[in-house]
């Protein structure tokens, strides 16, 4: 989520100090032991909060540092130590500043500043269910074009990818997953049920996998979240609703969210990573940011703890195999401004307005490395009125929706994406959440017809397949005379599409 100077100093700078085996060589020295905690009545009054300690890898060091924990007040919650990444809870209010002076800790900090007891997802406004009368005109509609689900009529972003006549092709390997790290998936819906991989599934909120079943469903209705967007990659041609991009592939659920208030923390999305590693999953989807910080500032012990340690689990899993697509966010900031004006973070207590330069602060996981940054466009092929942006952080575009300035001539004239809801039902949303999705089922045709790719290499099969998008002449969508947005770059890739909007028929063919 930023262009050409964000990525390169990403490149340069957060790889090299947050690899898996990094010594994180800008952190201050380690000190030989830890001491103890220096008050015990604080610690008492003190709120519990959650923490990641990321340490080096061998084991000593790892079981060295599990002792240090407990001896400052702390808790193992989970230990991954192939990362060296550790959870920890404690109610000692230095816990973290006693913890990062042990020998091996190369980071730490707290996950969250509520105490454990609104979401980071990235969609943009209020679901609107798909009504009877709605259904009725759509299903008239579809039937008329042979071959389609009913609902298909309304799916003006799989004509606009030419992910219809892809299904006739290829519609997806049986052999290729993609996981929905989001909100949970119904995998009751009658669209998702046979295309669901329960094995891959699993909770991670609080940084422990719990694959008991069901245990990966959304906790409520309201937690649709993951439900439209499973749909929106592999909801199956079944003669049933709508169509996913990747009608064949398998589609599993790792929610992560916090049941108290469904945010998105930290070890939760490191368990989810490392457990997709683990199980096989070939592609992930990231529809969110990692809360509660919108950006995470690598001068904030805290925050570089939390880019650290999700980064870590990212890496792994790329290294076992599989590739991670993430939305670039709906907030129209430009990453690779020189500041960006911040008033929602952190939000899981009292936001603090502050300005942020977004190559020193980021996006997690969208701007780590090797993750493909999806913008959104509409029907019309723009970007999205909301879509966040940035010349060498976006990788490609796909539709998310647009229903302001982009109206399709559909059944319902809805600009926003028809997909899946909990319950057996359907309903619109827009947002980067959505165009994510678009590409990782894109990205989940490529896999099908190449099996041996690595994520890198799927990634650049991803651009290349792309259709290339030039800058518009001309981004002033209300018409008031200001430039919404300025997209910078030429044809081939530039801050609103990157290298393009994906193709489902190219990727296919």
């Amino acid at each position: 989520m930023s262009h050409l100077r964000s990525r390169r100093r990403l490149a340069l700078a957060v790889p090299v100090v947050l690899s898996l085996t990094a010594s994180l060589g800008f952190l201050p020295a380690a000190a030989s032991a830890a001491p103890r905690a220096e008050s015990a009545a604080r610690t008492a009054d003190a709120p519990k909060l959650a923490y990641v300690v990321n340490t080096k890898v061998d084991r000593r060091t790892i079981a060295s540092v599990e002792k240090a924990i407990g001896a400052a007040g702390g808790t193992v919650v989970a230990t991954y130590g192939r990362i060296g990444v550790i959870v920890a809870h404690s109610s000692n209010p230095d816990f973290a500043k006693t913890v990062r002076t042990v020998r091996g800790v190369q980071s730490a900090g707290a996950t969250r500043t509520a105490p454990l007891a609104a979401a980071g997802t990235k969609e943009e406004g209020a679901v609107e269910y798909l009504t009877a009368a709605q259904a009725e005109r759509t299903e008239a509609a579809s039937a008329k074009t042979p071959e389609s689900e009913p609902l298909e009529a309304d799916q003006w972003d799989l004509r606009t990818i030419g992910a219809d006549k892809a299904a006739k092709i290829n519609p997806g390997s049986r052999k290729v997953t993609v996981a929905v790290i989001d909100t949970g998936v119904d995998d009751t819906h009658p669209d998702i049920a046979p295309n669901f991989s329960a094995s891959q599934s699993a909770n991670c909120a609080g940084g422990k996998p719990d694959t008991s079943e069901g245990a990966w469903r959304p906790y409520t209705p309201e937690d649709y979240h993951g439900t439209h967007v499973a749909g929106e990659i592999a909801a199956a041609r079944n003669g049933i609703g709508v169509a996913g991009v990747a009608p064949g592939v398998k589609v599993s659920s790792i929610n992560v969210t916090d049941r108290a208030n469904g945010l998105f923390y930290p070890e939760s999305v490191v368990c989810a990573f490392v457990f997709a590693a683990d199980h096989g999953v070939e592609i992930t989807n990231n529809s969110y940011y990692v809360d509660p910080w919108l950006y995470n500032c690598m001068d904030d012990p805290d925050q570089r703890a939390i880019v650290d340690a999700v980064n870590r689990a990212q890496l792994y899993a790329q290294k076992k195999g599989t590739l991670h697509v993430a939305a670039a966010g709906n907030s129209n900031h430009d990453l690779d401004a020189d500041a960006i004006s911040d008033a929602s973070s952190p939000n899981d207590t009292t936001p603090v307005e502050r300005t942020i330069d977004p190559h020193e602060c980021f996006d997690i996981p969208t701007q780590l490395p090797g993750v493909v940054t999806v913008s959104s466009t509409g029907a019309d092929n723009e970007k999205s009125y909301f879509s966040t942006y940035g010349k060498g952080v976006v990788d490609v575009a796909a539709p998310g929706g647009d229903r302001r300035y982009q109206i399709p001539d559909t059944p319902s004239k809805d600009g926003r994406i028809l997909s899946t809801m909990p319950n057996g039902a359907w309903g619109f949303l827009q947002g980067t959440s959505m165009a994510s999705p678009h590409a990782s089922g894109v990205a989940a045709l490529l896999k099908s017809k190449h099996p041996w790719a690595s994520p890198a290499e799927l990634q650049a099969m991803l651009k290349a397949q792309a259709d290339r998008t030039a800058c518009p002449e001309s981004y002033d969508q209300d018409g008031d005379g200001t430039q919404d947005a300025v997209c910078e770059g030429g044809k081939r890739v530039n801050g609103f599409y990157g290298y393009g909007i994906v193709n489902a028929l190219r990727a296919v063919k």
